[in-house]
């Protein structure tokens, strides 16, 4: 390379960095320069030996060259490798930690022996030196650096890493006992079935077939090694415990609450006590509370207990957050048959519950703006990580604090039939008592300090970080008239021809059930709507509502009457007098005229004149074959036509005539 152009050298050491820079330094040090060959224009190149000598050294090195004298030489190219890093490197990851630890001190030594050697050493005196300092034969010694020659120093540990344990774990399937193929897949058929039985009894069984028909078979510790070996363990899992079983060897998910804000996002459940309870009815029972829990800071923020889950504690609980905290935007729920009723989630479009039918009345949690999320269904069976308040009833969660309380000593069952205590059964607490336990609890569980979630960090509690992120959210309060719908019972029912609705909720068994009108009820005959009620005051007005929820009326109980009371009847009329009336006035104040009014603007017929023909057919007389009949003479009897032509009626006059005389008569009249 003996000549360059500008664009070679720019970003050279000692030159300037752009092209005019360089074309003014040429110019100002006289650099032996000449026009470059085929190239048109003044496109000029320059020698390399006029440039200084150590931009000379950096130009040859980017062409790969060097100059050596007077000579310029090429570089050597740098080798192909001749092994396989992935390969080298995937044998170090087979490695145990036993082996990693060998191969670094194998390592340490081969570089000493080529740092004593750089040092100007003698191969054996550095071998010596080596062998002695680290206590290594030295043959071994001389073995390692053999292996390391024609390897990249980076490599070294992965290619002096021991291969025994490996090699080990590769012959393992050669070095197992030997096994009949009949004797073999009698064990596992034994073993790797749902019943989950011991491998010793099914060694057991194997000894007795394997006499029978003459298999060859070693000892169970062998079998169990060739299981392990053959057989993964989610596979065994999977063929013992079943797929759901198999499904939880996968790691789960986890997610953070980084961009949630408190009543943001909450979750609920319900939860079984084991605490017996007398109920306010007399019965005994074990109750179950419903608890809504906020997922940004866990915290329980609303519950309500009863003898079982059902939609009231569902919505009345929703009714105590909503109230005190706000609207949530976001709701998790299980898909059960009480929390995914119509009444709480009609209109959700993939409720999967029930039958869904296109006239659904709109359920309590998207009439709120709640987006609804249902809890995942895995195989058949509920995922309880989707919803962080199933970690409140377990160890440590809300049993420690309410069913074990000490006011409720001689009233727990224990968590499971296999964990009675010794008093088990000895008194059921009072529902009064244990509602107010509940509350405590709940108290106690909030506050607890040094809670390890993302939004406690170890030193809050509940309570602290929601309220030291509420402070902060933006909360949508439930208005009264909200409340008041949380607050009330729904039914669907179809409006009567005659304006009123029916609502069954009184008792079916006696048929008692109760009806209620309003006049407004009359635009939606025939249709379905929504009565919202107080199940303690079923005589008392409802609130009528849309299937989506706009309000119609205030409805009143129509009581039934006994059936000789001439009093009610007398009631009765009067309101259905008035009814009439009042609808008769309104309806006639729609019409602006009358129908003779309005009979009158039409316009009158006159006679048709027929059209002038343009085709003319002559009458030919009947006859009979060939012989024409002869013309009748006329009748002397006959009547002879009057010459006196008929008088014409004016209809028109005389329809228009009436139509006067009966306005007149009918504005008489009014």
């Amino acid at each position: 390379m003996e000549w360059f152009s500008v664009t070679d050298v720019l970003g050279l050491p000692g030159l300037p960095g752009t092209p005019q820079g360089v074309r003014k330094m040429a110019k100002s040090q006289g650099w032996e320069s000449r026009r470059k060959e085929g190239v048109q224009g003044k496109a000029l190149e320059f020698s390399v030996s006029s440039l200084p000598p150590m931009t000379q050294a950096a130009l040859l090195r980017k062409a790969g060259k060097v100059k050596v004298g007077g000579m310029t030489l090429d570089l050597p190219k740098p080798q192909a490798p001749r092994y396989c890093k992935d390969q080298l490197w995937a044998n170090w990851k087979k490695a145990n930690q036993k082996a990693h630890a060998k191969a670094m001190a194998r390592a340490a030594a081969v570089k000493a022996v080529h740092a004593l050697v750089a040092s100007g050493s003698t191969l054996m005196q550095a071998y010596q030196h080596i062998s002695d300092e680290f206590d290594i034969a030295l043959p071994t010694l001389r073995r390692y650096c053999a292996m390391v020659k024609g390897f990249d120093d980076s490599d070294w540990l992965a290619v002096l890493v021991p291969k025994q344990q490996q090699a080990a774990t590769e012959g393992r399937a050669v070095r197992l006992a030997a096994v009949s193929d009949q004797a073999w897949d009698f064990f596992k058929v034994d073993y790797l079935r749902s019943e989950q039985p011991n491998a010793a009894s099914c060694y057991e069984r194997l000894k007795v077939a394997a006499k029978e028909h003459g298999w060859t078979y070693p000892s169970l510790d062998s079998l169990m090694r060739r299981l392990d070996l053959e057989v993964p363990h989610a596979q065994q899992v999977m063929l013992r415990q079943g797929e759901h079983a198999m499904m939880q060897l996968y790691p789960p998910q986890e997610r953070t609450i980084e961009d949630l804000d408190a009543m943001e996002w909450i979750n609920g459940d319900g939860y079984l006590h084991n605490v017996f309870v007398k109920w306010f009815n007399g019965e005994v029972l074990r109750p179950k509370t419903w608890f809504w829990q906020d997922i940004y800071s866990r915290k329980i923020v609303g519950w309500r207990t009863d003898i079982s889950e059902n939609t009231d504690s569902i919505r009345l609980s929703l009714m105590d957050v909503c109230s005190k905290y706000g609207i949530p935007r976001e709701i998790t729920i299980d898909n059960t048959r009480a929390a995914a009723n119509k009444w709480m989630t009609g209109g959700v479009p993939n409720r999967y519950r029930f039958k869904v039918k296109p006239d659904d009345p709109l359920g309590m949690i998207p009439m709120l703006g709640i987006k609804l999320h249902w809890s995942s269904v895995l195989l058949g069976k509920g995922h309880g990580q989707a919803k962080p308040i199933e970690r409140a009833f377990g160890n440590g969660g809300l049993e420690e604090y309410i069913d074990k309380h000490l006011a409720l000593r001689g009233c727990y069952t224990g968590s499971n039939p296999m964990a009675k205590p010794e008093n088990y059964g000895e008194r059921a607490a009072d529902a009064a008592e244990f509602l107010r336990i509940v509350a405590e609890g709940v108290a106690m569980y909030n506050a607890k300090v040094g809670r390890q979630t993302e939004a406690c960090r170890g030193v809050m509690s509940f309570d602290q970080a929601f309220e030291q992120s509420y402070r902060q959210a933006t909360i949508r309060k439930a208005s009264a008239e909200q409340l008041t719908m949380m607050l009330l019972q729904s039914e669907a029912c179809r409006v009567s021809q005659h304006g009123t609705i029916t609502l069954e909720s009184g008792g079916a068994i006696a048929n008692r059930s109760n009806r209620y009108f309003h006049a407004d009820l009359a635009e939606y005959v025939g249709q379905k709507v929504v009565a919202r009620f107080d199940p303690q005051r079923l005589h008392e007005a409802v609130v009528v509502t849309t299937l989506n929820g706009l309000h119609i009326c205030d409805a009143e109980c129509l009581e039934k009457v006994a059936f000789g009371d001439t009093q009610q009847a007398r009631e009765h009329k009067r309101k259905r007098t008035q009814f009439v009336k009042s609808n008769k006035a309104a309806a006639l104040a729609k019409q602006g005229m009358s129908a003779l009014e309005a009979a009158a603007l039409l316009p009158s017929i006159t006679d048709e004149e027929a059209p002038e023909t343009k085709v003319v057919e002559m009458v030919r007389p009947i006859s009979h074959g060939n012989a024409a009949l002869a013309v009748q003479p006329v009748a002397q009897n006959a009547p002879t036509p009057s010459s006196q032509p008929e008088p014409v009626i004016d209809f028109e006059a005389r329809f228009q005539a009436a139509a006067e005389a009966m306005a007149e008569k009918q504005k008489n009249r009014i």
